[in-house]
């Protein structure tokens, strides 16, 4: 019962000192680094693998596609002339926004088989970003306004103002701004109105920020935001019924006018031509010849 007692003692002393066998580890699993700037991803490994372990790198981008860095030890045909490994660690002598995303570094020896995830996130000043609001909406309706910019990495987060005051992303939570009637999406951009009210008639622009350098805007842009003009509508409807009737009427008395022909005095007459007897011609009763033909209308 002693000897059980120790063995257990042993077991949670070896568990509470984070003791392990065949482990594989990183000093930074969040690297942070300007683009075309070098940097080093560090792996290590116990030495339960043996001296003779595998160590492969594999890169997953930000759309989850999968590649090889480090295959049988050597970098892969894409990697060679920027990578290089040194001891189980990877290191760029540059790199680009193209090589944002997540670096496995795996490791396998004596039936044993480890990884460590190390993120990398390549920085990129935001761009200004392409804004679009619409110059007129009908009351009523929702309105769109979208915001991108696609040059900042980490991707940016964005804000929207309205007249040169900042909207809240939760306008329920801000005095003032309780009855308003916008979803504003600071991942994606979007801000939507739905629906449009005449009060939302203003100016509008985007900032895009990121923690890579300073944010940037694009131009304001004014949105009018009307009433549904229904007496130009059928105002507009009366004009066009107008235009069709006097059509018809000119129509008609150019016909009673004969200005256009109708359809029976236009037909070309039919002619039918007789050919010639076979005997080439034919003889009238006193004895001449004669040669008839005969035309039907």
């Amino acid at each position: 019962m002693i000897v059980w007692g120790l063995v257990s003692l042993a077991f949670f002393c070896y568990a509470a000192a984070g003791v392990s066998g065949f482990s594989v580890t990183t000093r930074n699993n969040d690297v942070r680094v300007k683009e075309n700037e070098g940097v080093d991803l560090s792996c290590q490994y116990s030495a339960d693998f043996g001296s003779d372990a595998r160590v492969e790198w594999k890169f997953q981008d930000l759309e989850g596609s999968q590649t090889y860095v480090i295959f049988a030890g050597k970098p892969t045909v894409s990697y060679a002339s920027r990578v290089t490994m040194y001891g189980s660690s990877l290191r760029f002598t540059s790199v680009t926004v193209k090589d944002n995303g997540m670096y496995d570094c795996e490791v396998s020896g004596k039936g044993q088989f480890g990884e460590v995830r190390v993120q990398l996130t390549v920085l990129v000043p935001p761009g200004v970003p392409v804004c679009r609001v619409p110059a007129s909406v009908t009351t009523g309706n929702a309105a769109l306004l979208s915001c991108k910019d696609n040059v900042g990495s980490p991707s940016p987060t964005y804000k929207w103002f309205k007249d040169n005051v900042l909207l809240p992303a939760n306008p329920k939570m801000v005095s003032g701004f309780q009855n308003a009637t916008y979803n504003l999406n600071t991942k994606n951009g979007n801000l939507e109105f739905s629906p449009a009210s005449k009060g939302d008639t203003a100016s509008y622009y985007c900032v895009a920020e990121n923690s890579a350098g300073p944010p940037q805007q694009c131009k304001a842009t004014r949105m009018e935001v009307r009433d549904l003009n229904t007496g130009g509508i059928v105002a507009g409807v009366i004009i066009f019924l107008l235009l069709l009737a006097l059509l018809g009427f000119g129509i008609w008395y150019a016909y009673k006018k004969g200005y256009i022909p109708k359809k029976s005095e236009t037909q070309k007459p039919n002619v039918v031509y007789q050919p010639q007897s076979v005997y080439g011609g034919e003889e009238d009763d006193d004895g001449e010849f004669k040669q008839k033909s005969s035309f039907v209308v």
